[in-house]
């Protein structure tokens, strides 16, 4: 195992996470299979202190506006935990955790931890922020690139949102909830009792992925791979619906990836991506 990777096993599944590339799991391989479109870039990478993007790089807490960087012109996007080099606090045979302190050019000190369970059907991700003082209004959540085709099966996508945010020609939501539409998808959904997404490479595997967050950004317009984003917030939260961290209240959010092979086909609205 090099430096830079930590390896998780259980049975015939291996999480690879690289904590020096903003703690993203580089790979997570069920049997013969690879789960995650390769690459620096993508694999499956945190979410912090805010998910997707915040309109023009401002927000606001309280009367006092902050900057961030425009990353993705004219906004700023994903959070700069995808971007840091993160501690490994421990690192045992199927279980690791791992933290990093938030910094410039985040404007408040604290503290962020991702920890990882994996058993032989399912991985469950849990991020927790803290502040080391002001209270400050943050978002967490996982932002996976699955691959489209895996053994030469093409996925499948399973999911029944209570509403879609309609999406505005900047990317960010209108503030309008509308009926779901069919995909392709690149747009952010309710789901008020809990994320509930399944992914289906039919006769090959089916995975679901859960948390008991509400929102869920899906995103299948790339031909490579297709992402399902649970997140605690919709995108530009930090303005639209703000989540305080404060001393005696972190933002702790959770998310459960579990597979199964052979895979069925899900419920609800489905759509070949």
């Amino acid at each position: 195992m090099s430096e830079e990777e930590v390896r998780l096993a259980a049975g015939d599944v291996e999480l690879t996470i690289t904590p020096g590339n903003g703690c993203r799991v580089a790979s997570l391989r069920v049997g013969d299979d690879e789960l995650l479109r390769q690459g620096e870039r993508y694999g499956s990478f945190p979410m912090v202190p805010w998910c997707g993007r915040t309109a023009g790089g401002t927000f606001l807490n309280g009367a006092t506006r902050h900057r961030l960087p425009v990353d993705a012109p004219p906004h700023a996007i994903h959070g700069t935990g995808r971007g840091t080099a993160w501690r490994t606090v421990r690192a045992e045979k199927a279980e690791a955790a791992f933290t990093y302190d938030l910094a410039d050019p985040w404007p408040y000190p604290g503290r962020v931890t991702q920890e990882f369970e994996l058993t032989d059907d399912s991985l469950t991700m849990r991020m927790g922020v803290e502040t080391y003082g002001d209270s400050f209004p943050a978002q967490a959540g996982w932002h996976p690139w699955f691959q489209r085709v895996i053994g030469g099966s093409a996925v499948e996508i399973a999911f029944t949102p209570e509403w879609q945010e309609e999406r505005g020609d900047d990317h960010l939501p209108t503030g309008r909830r509308i009926e779901p539409r069919p995909g392709p998808w690149d747009d952010c959904f309710g789901m008020p009792d809990g994320v509930d997404v399944t992914l289906t490479w039919p006769e090959r595997l089916e995975l679901k992925v859960t948390s008991r967050t509400p929102w869920v950004v899906v995103y299948d317009e790339q031909e490579a791979a297709v992402c399902v984003e649970p997140q605690s917030g919709p995108p530009n939260g930090l303005n639209t619906a703000p989540r305080l961290v404060t001393p005696i209240d972190p933002l702790e959010i959770a998310s459960t990836w579990t597979w199964r092979r052979p895979a069925t086909g899900g419920e609800g609205r489905t759509g070949a991506a």
